[in-house]
């Protein structure tokens, strides 16, 4: 992982630490003598699961920072601030070279790519919005979801090979969207539109996973279907449905999922 994206998700995580955690602060010493200010549980306990995560990305697990972390496990307001003061820590040693990235461990490739599908939509609404309203990148078909999806993949996977040709399905052979050689995972990309709701988007995605589990790369299939219109009725019932089919092969993600 490059530096300046380690600090900019370091810092961002600082910030919604204080706009979203900090300010759900409240005091029980009225009530209760001697008692701790707290924060909401689930606001800071969601906060610290990320932040978590995302230090895994690039820190081994026995690394100072992360175990700082976890034992901060009560919805203290100190310790909300204490992890703030881990993290500033943290990026002054990462701006310094004092911790190598890239070499300190392995990627958590499901983490990784769950991340990644998640933040999409708010990375492809950021790019509306440009400095003097420069050219940007619009997410209006597959294409578009597809050139965006390949930068952010190249930023964790060392060899992401798009369009790579499938074997012969049923006479005929097609091309997949993404193969993470490395990690023998491919990437299936759906964009939803008027013509593919949620009838169509799943009898494609039948038609994929047969096709896709006689390539020899191909131990997990992952389906992105990037809907921003929320034109998918129940996405939560076709992924329940289909991972349901293919436990411990096939995972979906829909977002943003309404």
């Amino acid at each position: 992982m490059e530096k300046e994206m380690v600090i900019a998700e370091l810092k961002e995580l600082i910030e919604l630490n204080k706009r979203e955690v900090m300010s759900t602060m409240w005091d029980p010493s009225s009530q209760i003598i001697g008692a701790r200010k707290m924060v909401s549980a689930d606001v800071y306990n969601g906060w610290r699961t990320k932040t978590i995560s995302f230090l895994k990305v690039f820190l081994p697990n026995d690394s100072d920072y992360i175990q700082q972390i976890s034992k901060l496990d009560k919805n203290y307001y100190s310790n909300s601030s204490s992890c703030i003061h881990v993290l500033e820590g943290l990026i002054d040693y990462v701006d310094k070279g004092f911790i190598p990235l890239g070499e300190t461990a392995r990627i958590d490739t499901d983490e990784v790519l769950e991340r990644i599908f998640q933040k999409f939509h708010r990375v492809a609404r950021q790019l509306r919005n440009r400095h003097n309203g420069r050219p940007t990148l619009d997410v209006n078909d597959e294409y578009d979801v597809q050139d965006l999806l390949h930068a952010l993949l190249k930023m964790y996977f060392d060899d992401v090979r798009p369009e790579e040709w499938t074997p012969s399905y049923a006479g005929k052979s097609a091309r997949m969207d993404f193969l993470l050689k490395n990690e023998e995972i491919i990437i299936e990309v759906k964009r939803t539109r008027e013509s593919l709701g949620d009838k169509e988007l799943g009898d494609q995605l039948i038609i994929d996973i047969d096709r896709y589990k006689v390539h020899p790369n191909c131990k997990k299939l992952i389906c992105f279907v990037y809907d921003p219109e929320g034109r998918i009725g129940n996405p939560n019932g076709i992924v329940k449905d289909l991972m349901q089919q293919h436990e411990n092969y096939l995972q979906v993600y829909i977002e943003p999922m309404s």
